[in-house]
């Protein structure tokens, strides 16, 4: 089984647009494409893990969250990056829209889409990473039984300073890129205890 990156999509893959609603605001964020080639070179399946809330608040549907993924895979394609999988969380407690409204344990900070992952990808969850720009990205790491990541692209730097006393992150850094050199480099540590 593969160790994977588990990347968390807005403001970590891409620019954050708040609820992203149009395939022409997609943008990938400078080095993204490096950082992802430089992983993979490492031996890493690189897997996004999305809360798409906007489902259940009725700003968009589930089509639309499968399409912006197809153009963000025709986006990396023209680097050479294929991602080896796109999970998301349509749901929230709060939602507007009656089947996604719920409490679930695919929505970060629960582990639910990394599990669902590793068990269709055959990934190893104990050598993996959780990259985000939220602390929720950390804490569904520590949740899963991998280690995560805070980058201070999207709303990293403004939470920052706000980590939870339960979380111990494997490490704060700038950029995607940043966290791919730190990654590749804790490669050979011994796999986090559940």
């Amino acid at each position: 089984m593969r160790p994977a990156v588990f990347l968390d999509r807005d403001g970590t893959l891409i620019e954050e647009r708040g609820y992203l609603d149009r395939l022409d605001l997609i943008a990938l964020i400078a080095r993204a494409p490096a950082a992802l080639r430089r992983l993979q070179e490492a031996g890493f399946a690189l897997v996004v893990v999305t809360n798409q809330a906007g489902v259940a608040r009725g700003l968009f549907d589930e089509a639309f969250v499968r399409q912006a993924h197809e153009h963000l895979a025709t986006l990396l394609a023209r680097d050479g990056i294929a991602l080896d999988g796109y999970y998301y969380c349509p749901h929230h407690p709060d939602g507007i829209v009656d089947r996604y409204r719920r409490v679930c344990r695919c929505r970060k900070p629960g582990p639910g889409m990394v599990e669902q992952a590793a068990r269709e990808l055959h990934l190893d969850v104990g050598r993996s990473f959780v990259v985000g720009d939220k602390w929720l990205d950390v804490e569904m790491a520590r949740n899963a039984g991998a280690r995560g990541i805070l980058v201070r692209t999207g709303y990293g730097a403004g939470v920052e300073t706000a980590m939870p006393s339960d979380l111990e992150p494997a490490g704060v850094v700038d950029t995607l890129a940043d966290a791919a050199e730190l990654i590749v480099a804790a490669a050979h540590e011994a796999p986090r205890p559940r």
